[in-house]
Formats: structure tokens, C-alpha cells, sequence
């Protein structure tokens, strides 16, 4: 069972920047492919971002790409999400999420572990 803790949400200013972290207990945190998914209220959860298992290959939404950058270090068993020139079309619910495998997918329905998400709250 891998337990994921997001962090690094909270308020800001349109414009502005955050880096969520997405800690995992898992050992082999380098044989799972992790994404970053969103929820905003009334709407169903969306995929953000997708990281392969070494971080050598990824993918965004059309509607982040360019201002948003998934990373991961698995020396720190840690993914991560830089948010920058945040829209307030950004604010939702951030979940991490991991599967077991070398690629990432981008359907949510393929994740098997999930964090209990982190707030991201974007002003005007």
C-alpha cells in the first residue's frame, strides 16, 4: 500500500506561483509512474500532469502546458508540481496520484494510490 501526502497548496494571486510536493512512503517509489490531477468544485477531477518512472518523459493538459512543470526526485521518494502565472480557472482540490510501471497514463481510473489532496486557491 503506497500513502501519499500532498503539500504546498494555499492562497494566491493571479499570477502568482506554487510548488505542490507529493510525498511517498514507498520504497520503490522509482518503479511508479505518478500523476497530478485537479478537482474543482462541481466539475469532475482532470489530469494536470504525468511523469514516467525516471522522469525522463511527461505530460500536460493542454490547459497548464507551459506554466506548469512536473518533476520527481526518488531519492526523496517526492513528486512535485511547479504552478506558475496561476489563472483563477486553477483553483481546485490537487490529488497525486501513483501507479505501479514504468509509464504514465493519463486516465485517472489507471492510478491505484491517491493522496488526500491539497487546496489551491488562485485570486484575482
Amino acid at each position: 500500500q503506497v500513502q501519499l501526502v500532498e503539500s504546498g497548496g494555499g492562497l494566491v494571486q493571479a499570477g502568482g506561483s506554487l510548488r505542490l510536493s507529493c510525498a511517498a512512503s514507498e520504497r520503490t517509489f522509482s518503479s511508479y509512474a505518478m500523476g497530478w490531477f485537479r478537482q474543482a468544485p462541481g466539475k469532475e477531477r482532470e489530469f494536470v500532469a504525468a511523469i514516467n518512472w525516471s522522469g525522463s518523459n511527461t505530460a500536460y493538459a493542454d490547459s497548464v502546458k507551459g506554466r506548469f512543470t512536473i518533476s520527481r526526485d526518488n531519492a526523496k521518494n517526492t513528486v512535485f508540481l511547479q504552478m506558475n502565472s496561476l489563472k483563477r480557472e486553477d483553483t481546485a482540490v490537487y490529488y497525486c496520484a501513483a501507479r505501479q510501471g514504468v509509464t504514465y497514463y493519463r486516465l485517472a481510473k489507471q492510478y491505484d494510490y491517491w493522496g488526500q489532496g491539497t487546496q489551491v486557491t488562485v485570486s484575482s
